[in-house]
């Protein structure tokens, strides 16, 4: 059996200071993940160190039982917001079709289907209106919507997605899992590194819990739970957001 992502005694460090310490996992194909953690818990790392971004001190990471080189054209990931360069000189059509060039070869040209695939893509994100648009000039939603866009058109396997609901509204959070549900129906792998633990039984069915050990790996029934949450946040922290979002509930009532 091929698993989607499948870690052995992984361990990364920067510098000194260890990220992720003998961290062992296997995710199957066709789940819905949740990447969960407190700030600083290797979750970004983990990603990074599956696509080969980062060098792990020991260990290995593997997708699709091959190493990220072997298995690039197989993933789509979107990155952090904040770590894109906005201003680029591009359009919004120009950043989807990126999507594509790694299926091009070394001296291959975009193709009229190339094109078609990045303007399907811009619609079914609701993107197609702003396919000439500068990149800074779209919104934080907006900008997300682009790259879950650029993903797509890779028609990838795997997919992984490092905060793709930070700065955005609840609305536009709401319609990219409903993408990002209808690719993992159609069979796709979706990891998503994620923070809003209230929403966490809504959207996952699987959860990599970390916090520079992992915590567990499994089911959401098996690993989401109190005990394995206070033992990922401290049981201060876990109080302070439920009752965070117990007021959020009851404002969203009102209103």
């Amino acid at each position: 059996m091929k698993y989607a992502i499948e870690a052995k005694n992984l361990n990364v460090n920067y510098g000194k200071t260890s990220i992720l310490w003998d961290v062992t996992f296997r995710v199957p194909q066709g789940k819905l993940v949740g990447i969960i953690g407190p700030n600083g818990a290797g979750k970004s790392t983990l990603l990074k160190a599956a696509l080969g971004l980062v060098k792990p001190l020991s260990g290995k990471i593997s997708i699709l039982d091959l190493p990220a080189k072997e298995v690039k054209t197989k993933v789509a990931y979107v990155p952090q917001r904040k770590s894109v360069d906005w201003d680029f000189p591009i359009t919004a059509k120009e950043v989807v079709l990126m999507g594509r060039y790694g299926r091009l070869g070394l001296f291959g040209r975009l193709r009229k289907a190339d094109r078609v695939a990045a303007l399907e893509a811009l619609e079914l994100v609701g993107m197609a209106p702003f396919a000439h648009r500068q990149i800074s000039q779209l919104s934080g939603g907006q900008q997300q919507r682009l790259f879950i866009a650029r993903a797509l058109v890779q028609n990838a396997d795997i997919f992984l997605l490092d905060e793709p609901f930070a700065g955005v509204d609840l609305a536009t959070e709401k319609e990219i899992m409903a993408i990002l549900r209808r690719q993992k129906e159609a069979g796709k792998t979706i990891f998503i590194v994620h923070h809003d633990l209230p929403s966490v039984e809504e959207y996952f069915d699987w959860v990599l819990l970390l916090n520079t050990r992992l915590l567990g790996c499994g089911p959401l029934k098996e690993v989401f739970s109190r005990e394995n949450l206070c033992r990922a946040f401290g049981k201060s922290q876990l109080l302070f957001d439920e009752a965070a979002a117990l007021s959020a509930k009851s404002v969203s009532g009102i209103l």
